[in-house]
């Protein structure tokens, strides 16, 4: 199973804001959608990753005056990415290694769409169950 199989199920949309985006508003968007990271882009170029760790870590160096900031000045710069023909086991060994629980996902350079260990977990359990059921078939007709 293959990351494309998560973005197969999942909406196309994906999340962003723009690097002088207040982390006030980034804050705001995250509660709305009831999500835990967006994407940092200017048009189809991905500057950074904004996630509810990157707010606390501001907030624990300067306080509430960190709201006032950029979302560029807060946000995790060093973006790791996948394929969507990784295998899901492999990308969640990266997050897992990397610490990280949301991966923005590429084709040539171009982002597709974004996964999170959250998506991962639920198809992987998803797939034991398929796996489960299959032998209980199995061993009943046999």
């Amino acid at each position: 199973m293959t990351v494309a199989h998560i973005l197969a199920d999942k909406s196309a949309e994906v999340v962003s804001v723009s690097p002088d985006e207040s982390v006030l508003a980034a804050v705001g968007l995250l509660h709305e959608r009831r999500i835990g990271a967006v994407l940092v882009c200017e048009g189809e170029t991905v500057h950074g990753i904004f996630s509810e760790r990157d707010v606390v870590r501001g907030l624990a160096r300067e306080g509430p005056a960190c709201l006032d900031r950029p979302v560029a000045s807060l946000m995790t710069a060093d973006v790791q990415t996948c394929r969507p023909d990784q295998p899901i086991v492999e990308v969640m060994g990266l997050m897992t290694d990397r610490r990280i629980r949301h991966l923005p996902v590429t084709t040539d350079d171009r982002l597709v769409g974004i996964v999170s260990i959250g998506d991962l977990v639920k198809r992987r359990i998803a797939e034991a169950q398929d796996e489960a059921e299959a032998l209980r078939t199995y061993i009943t007709a046999g």
